[in-house]
């Protein structure tokens, strides 16, 4: 990996990264190394979350944001819809949302919740 401290190398590996987590774009060619890379990594990071692209792209997609939803979930003790995910990503669900499980207080549930009706958010 070259000077990832270098604006031109970071810029063009994060449009890499960018275009990776992206299933529908397909890596650009006569790209330098930085994109490359940051295409990898990307794809990789997608393919963590929601199996191989070669397998199909399913209609929901699994981003850090989504299973930070399903963990604060598990902790709030809230059950979870899995509708629309395939069986790989519900199996990366899964295990995220019972990490916030492990985590559950439900003291501190309840005073959320409070928290939240007060201002008109509703949780189903």
């Amino acid at each position: 990996m070259n000077n990832i401290f270098n604006p031109l190398y970071r810029k063009d590996y994060l449009q890499g990264y960018a275009n990776g987590v992206n299933p529908y774009l397909k890596i650009l060619e006569n790209k330098n190394d930085a994109y490359t890379f940051g295409f990898d990594q990307g794809r990789l990071d997608y393919e963590r979350m929601n199996g191989k692209v070669m397998h199909g792209i399913p209609k929901l997609i699994v981003t850090n944001k989504v299973l930070e939803d399903f963990l604060l979930a598990g902790m709030l003790g809230i059950s979870i819809n899995e509708d629309g995910y395939t069986a790989y990503q519900i199996d990366v669900i899964s295990k995220w949302y019972q990490s916030g499980i492990e985590k559950y207080n439900p003291h501190q549930s309840s005073y959320l919740l409070g928290i939240l009706e007060e201002n008109g958010i509703e949780i189903i």
